[in-house]
């Protein structure tokens, strides 16, 4: 059994036994984080793409708790080249870790990084995940717009999947029904909302939408809130 905990934006922990995985930590600056980047003590973190309220804290997290960053092949060089532990990987690639599987998917988006000075740092291409532990498989989509090849990764029979719904960055709440229509997941849960003005969306109109037409459960959680798989 698999606990995750949305901890707002498109930051997720999932915790399988003494494994904790942390996925986009985007805690401090994010106006709805549920925990601070302190209380975070991950086995590994995952990251989808290089944005700033993706990668967020996974530096210093990664620098105090020995977490090793898992990401695509340039993300990693770059997290390494800052002092962490990294493991990179690309798109359509898997990898079997001492806790679980974890396999690089596509994703439609952007990987740049802002620096302090304003320097922009492109980080390879972005990502989705598709996270195995245990006899669970969640799926992460990262930040993506609406894609048709998300009918061959819902062949993998995806008990949990985190799908964004914000709009204009991402998909919104249309596109991500025909989402979750395509990856026809057990459970799906909103993320990628909310969290500044622009990106402001009824997430239980839409959830009400995916349990009226299709046959996945949408469960809406709020930061903070988990749930069991």
């Amino acid at each position: 059994m698999a606990n995750c905990t949305f901890l707002g934006h498109s930051c997720v922990r999932i915790e399988h036994g003494e494994t904790t995985l942390l996925i986009d930590p985007f805690l401090t600056g994010n106006p709805l984080a549920a925990e601070s980047a302190e209380q975070q003590n991950p086995t590994a973190i995952l990251l989808t793409h290089g944005h700033n309220d993706h990668v967020g804290d996974a530096l210093a997290i990664a620098k105090r708790s020995d977490a090793q960053i898992i990401g695509n092949f340039e993300i990693a060089t770059w997290c390494q080249a800052q002092g962490a532990q990294a493991h990179g990987m690309h798109v359509g690639g898997g990898h079997d870790f001492p806790w679980g599987w974890i396999k690089l998917t596509q994703a439609w988006h952007g990987s740049t990084y802002i620096g302090e000075d304003g320097s922009f740092t492109t980080l390879g291409v972005p990502t989705g995940l598709l996270i195995r532990m245990g006899d669970k498989l969640i799926y992460h989509a990262g930040d993506t717009g609406l894609f048709g090849d998300m009918a061959l990764i819902g062949r993998h029979l995806i008990d949990l999947a985190f799908v964004p719904i914000g709009d204009n960055y991402t998909m919104g709440p249309a596109d991500a029904l025909e989402a979750v229509k395509l990856l026809n997941p057990a459970q799906v849960v909103p993320i990628h909302y909310d969290t500044f003005e622009v990106i402001q969306q009824d997430a239980q109109a839409w959830a009400a939408r995916v349990n009226s037409e299709t046959e996945s459960e949408a469960l809406v959680i709020e930061p903070g809130q988990s749930i069991e798989i």
